[in-house]
């Protein structure tokens, strides 16, 4: 007796050798819509799917496997003589194989000007269900939702007769991880455009981007998954050119790096990153002064870091950087002969970053059994946002710095203090359990540097002490965002030692 195949998908990608295939291990093909169309004219013969259900398509086909013969035909249980007599009673012949993928619904509202409609109208009913009658009862059907596993599909029928029990259920797991996954986007979909604040549940779907070998220990297991979106300044969607595979440390350092990046659109910009934090960012009027004095702004905790420029890679830059030891080196692109230089040194990694596409909404922090989830903080300040509120007034070029300044600190582990001036790190603080603490890493980095240049905080100073060390080291202009009830001692510090002090009223931590 032949075996029953309901083959019915949007991916096209091999269905029809797959069917033909199945035909030739004696299979008959149930088929709808346009993959029927698809396979009758490949001279492949079809079962329509209302000569089984002897219901007509209907409602735009809505409805038309919907079916007590179809899903019948799915869920029985073979080996249950219960089933089996009502299965003959009610003329509902056994389905053995499923090949379903489903509307595309990602594809339509990954479309430039899609209406709400047409995602709508891409939101697909019966295949899940049939996927899921089938991945349900794997004991003895087959459920196909990947072209991937054509070829093993057909090995184990030509081999075996059928798919192996092992095989049914893995394909099953997967099954419903697809099914999952499509109603986690769908959802994610309609609470954006309903504007649903804090729902009571949520649900995401992530695509596995690369195994890892290990995770930030060689005894802790890591992979890499991206969500699908066509997401800018970030590793999901960057491509590597060359260099030995990535590692869990690598990308997390990498994705800091071109948060930071992002700051600094529409000017020559590099961004030198080790653990995470900045160690050099530096603009200029050309990309290869940048990499210098990203370079010069801590030549000696670049060594091992990543860097990431928001231009071409020139081959000045390139020069300098193969005569040292980096990690990562990620551009929009590479100039031809930059790109030869660097591919000599045969462990860096090369990668290419989209400018283009959309930005990252949320922020996403896994705790012990749960998820914390937060808007991206997406603040920059401007002029507008600096109240001066010191006898001392900044310059216009302290002003400037001071906000160059602010779009560092929110990206440094907090405590942060960042030192700048003319567009340059000098010093940079990060993680230290005081404010003060931090300030003096930052300006001892700095060191004579620091002089005439601009400190920046993240939050607000709960005591005078950093001021006192700021002054110390000839710092003459503070930004912070205010807020302390300590706040007027700081000020008068400032006063005393005649540094200008600016509140910008935001805070940005980052724990």
């Amino acid at each position: 007796m032949k075996k029953r195949a309901i083959i019915s998908v949007s991916d096209k990608t091999g269905v029809v050798e797959f069917a033909s295939e199945l035909v030739q291990l004696n299979y008959e093909i149930i088929s709808t819509g346009g993959t029927k169309k698809a396979l009758d004219a490949a001279g492949i013969p079809t079962i329509a799917i209302d000569e089984v259900t002897h219901f007509p398509e209907m409602l735009d086909g809505r409805v038309k496997t919907l079916h007590p013969l179809i899903h019948g035909g799915l869920l029985g249980v073979r080996d249950l003589p219960s089933h089996v007599a009502q299965m003959q009673e009610h003329n509902i012949q056994p389905i053995d194989l499923v090949c379903v993928n489903l509307y595309p619904f990602k594809e339509t509202i990954s479309k430039p000007n899609f209406t709400h409609e047409e995602a709508i109208e891409n939101i697909d009913i019966g295949g899940p269900s049939m996927i899921r009658s089938a991945a349900k009862n794997h004991k003895f059907v087959t459920v196909v939702t990947d072209a991937k596993d054509y070829e093993l599909v057909l090995n184990e029928i030509r081999e075996h007769g059928d798919t192996t029990l092992a095989t049914r259920q893995q394909l099953a797991a997967k099954a419903f991880r697809s099914t999952a996954a499509y109603d986690a986007m769908i959802q994610s979909y309609l609470t954006e455009v309903y504007e649903t604040e804090n729902p009571e549940k949520v649900i995401y779907s992530f695509d596995l981007k690369q195994t890892l070998r290990y995770g930030e220990n060689p005894h802790q297991k890591a992979a890499f998954y991206t969500n699908g979106k066509n997401i800018r300044y970030s590793m999901t969607t960057a491509t590597q050119l060359h260099g030995k595979e990535l590692s869990y440390n690598n990308i997390q350092d990498a994705n800091a790096t071109l948060q930071i990046l992002k700051e600094f659109e529409g000017k020559p910009c590099v961004v030198a990153v080790k653990h995470m934090n900045p160690c050099g960012v530096a603009i200029a009027d050309d990309i290869t002064t940048a990499w210098k004095r990203a370079y010069e702004a801590d030549p000696v905790s670049i060594f091992g870091g990543i860097v990431a420029f928001n231009e071409e890679v020139t081959i000045e830059a390139a020069t300098d950087m193969s005569q040292m030891f980096l990690e990562i080196i990620l551009a929009p692109s590479f100039a031809p002969d930059a790109f030869e230089l660097l591919s000599k040194k045969k462990n860096i990694r090369l990668m290419t970053f989209k400018t283009e596409g959309e930005d990252a909404k949320e922020k996403m922090v896994s705790v012990a059994g749960g998820l914390l989830v937060q808007s991206e903080d997406s603040i920059q300040e401007t002029k507008e946002d600096c109240r001066v509120v010191t006898n001392a007034q900044p310059t216009e070029d302290e002003i400037t710095d001071a906000l160059f300044g602010m779009k560092i600190v929110k990206h440094v582990k907090s405590n942060a203090i960042v030192v700048v001036k003319n567009g340059q790190t000098l010093g940079v603080g990060a993680g230290q359990m005081n404010r003060v603490g931090s300030a003096k890493i930052a300006l001892e980095q700095a060191g004579e540097k620091a002089k005439g240049a601009v400190l920046a905080s993240d939050a607000f100073f709960p005591m005078s002490d950093t001021v006192e060390t700021a002054a110390q080291y000839g710092i003459t202009c503070v930004i912070q965002p205010g807020g302390s009830i300590k706040d007027q001692d700081s000020i008068d510090k400032c006063n005393e030692e005649n540094i200008a002090m600016i509140f910008t009223g935001k805070r940005h931590f980052k724990h």
